[in-house]
């Protein structure tokens, strides 16, 4: 039997950041929900052809599908998804005529990508998704609204200040074609290493692909433009290159900042820098950071997207932004800013004299549930204090215990013990499920 260990790039929570988990997915959930979105899930795999071609990373990133005991089949045709975008197109696609256009959806599911496994970066994860798709054309408006939603997700949980960054991919076409650079896509993907490689050697980089020293020069200082209002756009100009493509990706961007001011003032960037690496984004882009812990990576992203769903008669461009909950919750829970108050949902243990009364004990648990109480009954009678100490391991604040007086609760904490009714008596809220404690709770 071969020995058991944790395999690289594919992390489990035991139960109490299992707990801080599920708080950050109920909450961005309900968040997506009050903004309207839809909940659905699609299966795991896609064609490996329509996964490999979106980006020049995307091949390195898959995981191929094959049955082991495949007779003929030399390689996967199919793979497991490396975000939830690509496969929500092929969704709209296939159920175009069973959608309300525009259609707002979420979806929380796991990813998959063949990283070299290191802290936060990781082979098997958890994003969840926003995006809004339109049959033909979708309003710039819905560009604006989505980072809107996140921060205002973001802002209900438990984090440090964060920021989203934006960036609009018009700015640097438009940009880069006004300087007489016509292969943006490579000049993109040079620029986007930046933080990686530094502003000279992007330079380097650039000269190399056939920039002059003035257009590549020109390209980072664009790339060096942010702030967090509408500013940018005078900084943009202020470098002297004209192009009707820049005018649009100035006037969209400008639209985000000024709404970001007045909904989420504080919370929103635009960022010239920020460039995304997939293929299919088209307009805004997004990328979410911690604030001070930049250099570990951003914690969710996304973009517009115009081409990525067609079925060459229909285009069904869209616009979405994810949270990636593995890595942030992880980076928090390593950082030992986030723990959960104890590893179990249950609020109150029914203890046993004897085993006799444990068909009492379950009426008592029962009655307890029903008024929604999470209750479990001792595994075994023993002496109290032994029950007590298995309250106490795992968190549970309360034990119940079957007295000469009538029944009892404890509260193991305070040591407070008094009369309870299973139809009556009711812990305070904050200890009816389990919550987060943050560092000054914890100290």
């Amino acid at each position: 039997m071969s020995k058991i260990g944790p395999m690289s790039g594919f992390p489990e929570f035991l139960p109490a950041d299992r707990i801080v988990e599920q708080h950050f997915l109920d909450v961005v959930r309900e968040t997506f929900e009050l903004h309207g979105f839809a909940s659905i899930e699609t299966r795991a795999v896609e064609p490996v052809e329509r996964l490999s071609n979106q980006g020049e990373d995307a091949d390195k990133e898959i995981y191929g599908v094959r049955r082991l005991a495949a007779d003929g089949e030399d390689s996967a045709s199919i793979g497991l998804h490396f975000d939830l975008t690509v496969p929500f197109a092929r969704y709209v696609l296939e159920h175009a005529g069973k959608l309300a256009f525009p259609f707002r959806r979420y979806q929380i599911q796991k990813v998959w990508r063949g990283e070299r496994p290191q802290e936060g970066r990781y082979r098997e994860f958890t994003q969840a998704d926003i995006d809004i798709v339109d049959s033909g054309e979708l309003p710039n408006h819905y560009e604006v609204e989505l980072p809107l939603v996140i921060a205002e997700a973001l802002g209900k949980l438990p984090v440090p200040e964060f920021v989203i960054k934006v960036n609009n991919r018009k700015i640097p076409e438009g940009f880069y074609r006004g300087l007489g650079l016509t292969d943006v896509a490579t000049v993109l993907r040079i620029v986007d290493k930046i933080d990686k490689l530094g502003p000279d050697k992007v330079v380097e980089r650039l000269i190399e692909s056939g920039a002059t020293d003035k257009q590549a020069r020109l390209a980072v200082q664009l790339a060096d433009i942010s702030s967090t209002d509408t500013s940018f756009v005078e900084k943009v100009r202020a470098l002297g290159v004209e192009h009707e493509i820049l005018d649009d990706g100035l006037e969209q961007l400008s639209q985000v900042m000024a709404a970001a001011i007045e909904h989420a003032p504080g919370l929103l960037q635009a960022d010239l820098r920020i460039a995304r690496g997939l293929d299919y984004y088209t307009g805004a882009v997004y990328e979410i950071y911690l604030v001070g812990d930049e250099s570990f990576g951003s914690m969710g992203g996304g973009g517009r997207y115009d081409a990525l769903a067609s079925d060459g008669k229909t285009t069904y461009p869209g616009v979405g932004i994810s949270i990636g909950i593995s890595r942030l919750v992880h980076r928090l829970i390593s950082k030992g800013l986030l723990k959960g108050t104890r590893s179990t949902p249950t609020a109150v243990l029914v203890a046993l004299n004897n085993e006799d009364e444990r068909s009492d004990a379950l009426r008592t648990a029962a009655a307890l549930r029903a008024r929604g109480i999470p209750v479990e009954v001792a595994p075994a009678a023993a002496k109290f204090g032994k029950q007590i100490k298995f309250a106490d391991r795992r968190g549970i604040p309360f034990v119940w215990f079957s007295t000469e007086n009538g029944p009892e609760v404890k509260d193991i904490r305070s040591g407070e013990q008094v009369p309870a009714d299973p139809a009556t008596w009711t812990p305070p809220a904050h200890d009816v499920r389990p919550s987060i404690e943050t560092p000054q709770e914890i100290s």
